[in-house]
Protein backbone atom coordinates (compact mmCIF):
# COMPACT_ATOMS: atom_id res chain seq x y z
CA UNK A 1 0.00 0.00 0.00
CA UNK A 2 1.62 3.64 -0.35
CA UNK A 3 2.80 4.82 2.25
CA UNK A 4 1.29 7.72 4.82
CA UNK A 5 3.72 10.89 4.70
CA UNK A 6 4.21 11.87 8.65
CA UNK A 7 4.96 16.11 7.41
CA UNK A 8 3.01 18.19 5.62
CA UNK A 9 4.20 18.31 1.78
CA UNK A 10 3.12 20.29 -1.51
CA UNK A 11 1.90 23.93 -0.80
CA UNK A 12 -0.86 24.35 -3.47
CA UNK A 13 -0.20 27.79 -5.40
CA UNK A 14 -3.29 29.96 -7.16
CA UNK A 15 -5.28 28.56 -9.83
CA UNK A 16 -3.82 25.22 -9.33
CA UNK A 17 -5.72 21.89 -9.41
CA UNK A 18 -4.22 18.35 -7.89
CA UNK A 19 -5.27 15.07 -7.87
CA UNK A 20 -6.61 12.20 -10.72
CA UNK A 21 -7.90 8.27 -9.84
CA UNK A 22 -4.56 7.16 -8.98
CA UNK A 23 -2.73 5.60 -5.70
CA UNK A 24 -1.30 8.73 -3.54
CA UNK A 25 -0.31 9.50 -0.33
CA UNK A 26 0.07 13.03 -0.22
CA UNK A 27 0.19 15.93 2.08
CA UNK A 28 -1.53 18.91 0.81
CA UNK A 29 -1.70 22.76 2.53
CA UNK A 30 -3.96 25.66 1.34
CA UNK A 31 -4.26 28.76 2.83
CA UNK A 32 -6.44 28.09 6.01
CA UNK A 33 -6.40 24.30 5.68
CA UNK A 34 -3.92 21.21 5.83
CA UNK A 35 -4.97 17.93 3.76
CA UNK A 36 -3.82 14.51 3.89
CA UNK A 37 -5.47 12.48 0.90
CA UNK A 38 -5.08 8.87 0.39
CA UNK A 39 -6.18 6.59 -2.52
CA UNK A 40 -5.67 2.96 -3.11
CA UNK A 41 -7.38 1.39 -6.17
CA UNK A 42 -8.57 -1.83 -6.08
CA UNK A 43 -6.16 -5.29 -6.25
CA UNK A 44 -3.69 -2.34 -5.99
CA UNK A 45 -3.94 -0.79 -9.48
CA UNK A 46 -2.03 2.35 -10.69
CA UNK A 47 -5.67 3.84 -10.88
CA UNK A 48 -9.05 2.72 -10.30
CA UNK A 49 -12.60 4.29 -9.95
CA UNK A 50 -12.60 6.74 -7.22
CA UNK A 51 -11.51 10.27 -8.25
CA UNK A 52 -10.37 13.18 -6.49
CA UNK A 53 -9.23 16.81 -6.94
CA UNK A 54 -8.14 19.97 -4.91
CA UNK A 55 -8.07 23.48 -6.46
CA UNK A 56 -6.80 26.92 -5.14
CA UNK A 57 -8.59 29.96 -6.73
CA UNK A 58 -6.86 32.93 -8.18
CA UNK A 59 -6.57 34.74 -5.63
CA UNK A 60 -5.95 31.78 -2.77
CA UNK A 61 -9.07 32.49 -0.98
CA UNK A 62 -11.20 29.66 -2.64
CA UNK A 63 -10.13 25.89 -1.51
CA UNK A 64 -12.23 23.06 -3.28
CA UNK A 65 -12.71 19.39 -3.41
CA UNK A 66 -14.53 17.04 -5.18
CA UNK A 67 -14.26 12.96 -3.84
CA UNK A 68 -16.21 11.02 -6.71
CA UNK A 69 -16.76 7.12 -6.76
CA UNK A 70 -17.47 6.13 -9.91
CA UNK A 71 -19.68 3.04 -11.88
CA UNK A 72 -16.81 1.68 -13.59
CA UNK A 73 -12.84 1.14 -13.98
CA UNK A 74 -10.46 1.88 -16.93
CA UNK A 75 -10.27 4.12 -19.53
CA UNK A 76 -13.78 5.01 -18.85
CA UNK A 77 -12.98 6.37 -15.93
CA UNK A 78 -9.49 8.10 -16.93
CA UNK A 79 -11.32 10.21 -19.77
CA UNK A 80 -14.09 11.20 -16.39
CA UNK A 81 -11.05 11.96 -14.73
CA UNK A 82 -10.14 14.92 -17.15
CA UNK A 83 -13.85 16.09 -17.33
CA UNK A 84 -13.80 16.36 -13.70
CA UNK A 85 -10.73 18.51 -14.22
CA UNK A 86 -11.84 21.13 -16.54
CA UNK A 87 -15.20 21.52 -14.26
CA UNK A 88 -12.77 22.48 -11.52
CA UNK A 89 -11.02 24.98 -13.87
CA UNK A 90 -13.75 26.23 -15.13
CA UNK A 91 -15.01 26.78 -12.07
CA UNK A 92 -12.08 27.66 -9.82
CA UNK A 93 -12.83 31.29 -9.19
CA UNK A 94 -16.27 30.46 -7.90
CA UNK A 95 -17.04 31.05 -4.35
CA UNK A 96 -20.55 29.23 -5.42
CA UNK A 97 -20.59 25.48 -5.93
CA UNK A 98 -23.68 25.31 -7.06
CA UNK A 99 -23.15 25.25 -10.73
CA UNK A 100 -19.96 23.26 -10.29
CA UNK A 101 -22.29 20.44 -8.81
CA UNK A 102 -25.01 20.98 -11.45
CA UNK A 103 -22.07 20.84 -14.31
CA UNK A 104 -20.97 17.53 -13.12
CA UNK A 105 -24.61 16.39 -13.36
CA UNK A 106 -25.23 16.48 -16.91
CA UNK A 107 -21.94 15.14 -17.03
CA UNK A 108 -22.57 11.76 -15.72
CA UNK A 109 -26.28 12.23 -17.46
CA UNK A 110 -24.28 11.62 -20.33
CA UNK A 111 -22.17 8.50 -19.54
CA UNK A 112 -25.73 7.45 -17.70
CA UNK A 113 -26.33 6.25 -21.39
CA UNK A 114 -23.84 3.35 -20.70
CA UNK A 115 -25.47 2.33 -17.27
CA UNK A 116 -22.97 4.50 -15.49
CA UNK A 117 -23.31 7.16 -12.13
CA UNK A 118 -21.15 8.37 -9.28
CA UNK A 119 -21.90 9.24 -6.22
CA UNK A 120 -19.77 12.41 -4.89
CA UNK A 121 -19.46 15.74 -2.60
CA UNK A 122 -18.25 18.86 -3.30
CA UNK A 123 -17.04 21.02 -0.60
CA UNK A 124 -15.62 24.69 -0.70
CA UNK A 125 -13.55 26.19 1.64
CA UNK A 126 -13.66 30.42 2.10
CA UNK A 127 -10.90 32.10 4.03
CA UNK A 128 -13.20 35.07 4.41
CA UNK A 129 -15.30 33.61 7.17
CA UNK A 130 -13.96 30.57 8.02
CA UNK A 131 -16.42 28.18 6.26
CA UNK A 132 -16.63 25.12 4.25
CA UNK A 133 -19.87 24.25 2.20
CA UNK A 134 -20.68 20.86 1.32
CA UNK A 135 -22.71 19.51 -1.13
CA UNK A 136 -23.99 15.56 -0.90
CA UNK A 137 -24.43 13.84 -4.52
CA UNK A 138 -25.55 10.12 -2.95
CA UNK A 139 -22.06 10.15 -1.21
CA UNK A 140 -21.19 8.44 2.37
CA UNK A 141 -22.08 11.20 4.99
CA UNK A 142 -18.08 12.96 5.80
CA UNK A 143 -17.61 12.91 9.43
CA UNK A 144 -16.65 16.25 11.42
CA UNK A 145 -14.74 16.70 14.62
CA UNK A 146 -15.44 20.06 16.38
CA UNK A 147 -12.38 20.63 18.07
CA UNK A 148 -13.48 22.90 21.00
CA UNK A 149 -15.99 19.51 22.30
CA UNK A 150 -13.67 16.90 20.77
CA UNK A 151 -16.46 15.24 19.64
CA UNK A 152 -16.92 13.28 15.96
CA UNK A 153 -20.47 13.41 14.08
CA UNK A 154 -21.70 12.92 10.75
CA UNK A 155 -22.31 15.97 8.69
CA UNK A 156 -26.00 15.35 6.83
CA UNK A 157 -28.77 17.90 6.03
CA UNK A 158 -31.42 18.32 8.27
CA UNK A 159 -33.22 21.56 6.45
CA UNK A 160 -37.07 21.66 4.93
CA UNK A 161 -37.98 19.33 2.30
CA UNK A 162 -36.93 20.40 -0.63
CA UNK A 163 -40.47 19.68 -2.33
CA UNK A 164 -38.73 16.56 -4.56
CA UNK A 165 -36.13 14.03 -5.41
CA UNK A 166 -32.83 15.68 -4.25
CA UNK A 167 -29.41 14.54 -3.43
CA UNK A 168 -28.94 11.56 -5.72
CA UNK A 169 -25.99 10.15 -6.96
CA UNK A 170 -24.77 12.09 -10.41
CA UNK A 171 -26.13 10.44 -13.68
CA UNK A 172 -29.22 9.64 -12.15
CA UNK A 173 -31.92 12.18 -13.03
CA UNK A 174 -31.32 15.35 -14.90
CA UNK A 175 -33.07 17.49 -12.65
CA UNK A 176 -31.86 16.51 -9.24
CA UNK A 177 -31.52 19.36 -6.91
CA UNK A 178 -28.86 19.36 -4.31
CA UNK A 179 -28.95 20.98 -0.70
CA UNK A 180 -25.65 21.94 0.81
CA UNK A 181 -24.52 22.41 3.93
CA UNK A 182 -22.31 25.93 5.82
CA UNK A 183 -20.36 24.72 8.18
CA UNK A 184 -18.37 27.36 9.82
CA UNK A 185 -15.07 25.79 10.95
CA UNK A 186 -13.16 26.93 14.32
CA UNK A 187 -9.41 26.80 15.29
CA UNK A 188 -8.24 22.95 15.07
CA UNK A 189 -11.19 21.43 13.37
CA UNK A 190 -11.53 18.22 11.32
CA UNK A 191 -13.60 16.99 8.60
CA UNK A 192 -12.90 13.53 6.55
CA UNK A 193 -14.68 12.54 3.41
CA UNK A 194 -14.37 9.45 2.21
CA UNK A 195 -15.93 6.42 0.00
CA UNK A 196 -17.92 3.43 0.68
CA UNK A 197 -15.00 1.09 1.02
CA UNK A 198 -14.59 2.37 4.01
CA UNK A 199 -17.47 1.61 6.02
CA UNK A 200 -18.09 -1.34 3.75
CA UNK A 201 -15.27 -3.25 5.12
CA UNK A 202 -15.74 -6.48 6.13
CA UNK A 203 -13.88 -8.48 9.30
CA UNK A 204 -13.77 -12.17 9.02
CA UNK A 205 -17.18 -12.94 10.20
CA UNK A 206 -18.36 -10.85 7.15
CA UNK A 207 -19.65 -8.01 9.56
CA UNK A 208 -19.43 -4.27 7.68
CA UNK A 209 -17.77 -1.81 9.51
CA UNK A 210 -20.87 0.54 8.87
CA UNK A 211 -20.94 4.38 10.12
CA UNK A 212 -21.33 3.03 13.68
CA UNK A 213 -18.21 1.29 13.52
CA UNK A 214 -16.20 4.09 11.20
CA UNK A 215 -17.26 6.76 13.59
CA UNK A 216 -16.12 4.47 16.73
CA UNK A 217 -12.88 3.80 15.05
CA UNK A 218 -12.24 8.07 14.21
CA UNK A 219 -12.95 8.28 18.01
CA UNK A 220 -10.29 6.66 18.92
CA UNK A 221 -7.62 8.27 16.68
CA UNK A 222 -5.76 11.09 18.35
CA UNK A 223 -7.28 14.44 17.08
CA UNK A 224 -4.65 16.60 18.61
CA UNK A 225 -1.82 15.40 16.26
CA UNK A 226 -4.22 15.47 12.93
CA UNK A 227 -0.86 14.22 11.13
CA UNK A 228 -1.16 10.88 12.75
CA UNK A 229 -4.58 10.06 11.73
CA UNK A 230 -4.02 9.29 8.05
CA UNK A 231 -1.49 6.22 8.44
CA UNK A 232 -3.56 5.24 11.97
CA UNK A 233 -6.71 5.28 10.16
CA UNK A 234 -5.41 2.96 7.00
CA UNK A 235 -3.74 0.71 10.24
CA UNK A 236 -7.17 0.47 11.44
CA UNK A 237 -9.27 -0.94 9.06
CA UNK A 238 -6.55 -3.56 7.85
CA UNK A 239 -6.57 -4.80 11.28
CA UNK A 240 -10.48 -4.95 10.75
CA UNK A 241 -10.65 -6.82 7.70
CA UNK A 242 -7.92 -9.03 9.27
CA UNK A 243 -5.12 -8.23 6.81
CA UNK A 244 -6.89 -9.26 3.69
CA UNK A 245 -7.27 -6.70 0.57
CA UNK A 246 -10.21 -4.24 -0.09
CA UNK A 247 -12.53 -5.54 -2.08
CA UNK A 248 -12.95 -1.82 -3.44
CA UNK A 249 -11.03 1.54 -4.16
CA UNK A 250 -11.05 3.13 -1.08
CA UNK A 251 -9.99 6.63 -0.49
CA UNK A 252 -10.18 9.29 2.01
CA UNK A 253 -9.55 12.90 2.70
CA UNK A 254 -8.74 14.83 5.69
CA UNK A 255 -8.98 18.41 6.19
CA UNK A 256 -7.81 20.26 9.15
CA UNK A 257 -8.67 23.77 10.26
CA UNK A 258 -5.75 25.72 11.10
CA UNK A 259 -7.19 29.04 10.63
CA UNK A 260 -4.67 30.65 8.94
CA UNK A 261 -4.89 33.48 6.91
CA UNK A 262 -4.97 33.85 3.22
CA UNK A 263 -1.78 35.76 1.58
CA UNK A 264 -2.31 38.12 -0.61
CA UNK A 265 -0.01 36.25 -4.15
CA UNK A 266 3.10 36.60 -4.68
CA UNK A 267 4.40 38.96 -7.74
CA UNK A 268 5.58 35.60 -9.60
CA UNK A 269 2.04 34.09 -8.51
CA UNK A 270 0.06 36.99 -9.86
CA UNK A 271 1.64 36.74 -13.37
CA UNK A 272 1.02 32.84 -13.46
CA UNK A 273 -2.73 33.73 -12.64
CA UNK A 274 -2.77 36.02 -15.34
CA UNK A 275 -1.15 33.81 -18.16
CA UNK A 276 -3.53 31.16 -17.19
CA UNK A 277 -6.56 33.00 -17.39
CA UNK A 278 -5.13 34.40 -20.96
CA UNK A 279 -4.54 30.74 -21.80
CA UNK A 280 -0.95 31.28 -22.11
CA UNK A 281 0.08 28.50 -19.51
CA UNK A 282 -2.26 25.18 -18.35
CA UNK A 283 -4.07 25.13 -15.24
Amino acid sequence: MPDIEPDLGHSLVCMEIWGGNQATSRAVTTPGLDLWVYSRPYENAASGGDVHYVSLCGGGKITRFILADVSGHGDLVADLGKSLRTLMRNNINRQDQTRLVQALNREFAELSKQNRFATAVVATYLTKGDTLTICNAGHPRPLYLQAATGEWAFLSYDGADTGGLADLPLGILDETGYTQIELPLGRGDLVLLYTDALTEAEDSHGQQLGEAGLLEMMRKLNALNPSTIPKALVAALDAYRGGRPIADDMTFLILHHNAGPAQPPSLRESLNVYAKVLGLKAV
